[in-house]
């Protein structure tokens, strides 16, 4: 009981529709993206992204990305790694805004 009382009580105070569902945090000072990550009965907050950096999410970034969070990325869900490939840098479904033209 404890461990659902535990998960209702994080899903409410950070306005999450449920648990390994990703959202925005555009008011966070620092992360992007928050998300209740859940194995079993484990329970996880994962913040993840960062904050301020602009919208850089060309091929040659995504690629770099992945190589670079290759091994985190493998951990699972319980890692900022996994949802930060999944959420953010993703093909289809993730974000595709292209960085401004100086």
């Amino acid at each position: 009981m404890a461990h659902e009382t535990r998960k209702e009580n994080l899903l409410k105070k950070h306005r999450l529709k449920g648990v390994n569902k990703p959202k925005m945090t555009p008011k966070h000072p620092k992360k992007k993206a928050i998300v209740l990550a859940q194995i079993g009965h484990k329970l996880k907050l994962i913040r993840f992204g960062a904050q301020g950096y602009g919208h850089n999410y060309s091929p040659e970034a995504r690629s770099s990305f992945k190589a670079r969070h290759a091994a985190n990325i493998r951990k699972g869900k319980m890692s900022a790694a996994y949802w930060a490939d999944k959420f953010l840098w993703s093909g289809k479904g993730g974000k595709t805004r292209q960085p401004r033209k100086n």
